[in-house]
């Protein structure tokens, strides 16, 4: 009888193990521009690839300038070609460290969410 409730709970905790790993997150696989880079003020967009497909309603990015500004110009963009990559427009920069924060919503549903500094010379 012990031997039979042992190999039940090595199942279930199985189970539950691969239950957890169905259950996925998107986190960056490339930032352009990248996390510490120095860009020209001629920098266009910031665009982010994901290792899972992004729910684009509630997915996001914000950059701003070292005054806590939004330089952003326009929505956030998910790639309809390509559900792992989003991307925002941005405004002329100046010089200076901007901010660039996201919100990554996979297709399941689980949400992350990060930041990181480029500077513009």
């Amino acid at each position: 009888m012990k031997l039979h409730t042992t190999a039940r709970a090595a199942v279930a905790a199985l189970f539950i193990a691969g239950s957890q790993l169905a259950h996925a997150h998107a986190y960056p696989t490339h930032q352009a521009p990248g996390a510490g880079s120095t860009v020209p003020a001629s920098q266009k967009d910031v665009a982010i690839d994901f290792d899972d497909g992004l729910e684009p309603a509630f997915s996001s990015i914000t950059v701003t300038d070292a005054q806590g500004n939004a330089v952003t110009s326009g929505k956030t963009v998910v790639d309809p070609s390509n559900k792992k990559r989003m991307s925002v427009a941005l405004n002329p920069l100046t010089p200076g460290v901007h901010t660039v924060s996201w919100v990554a919503v996979a297709a399941d549903g689980h949400r992350t969410q990060g930041h990181y500094t480029f500077t513009v010379k």
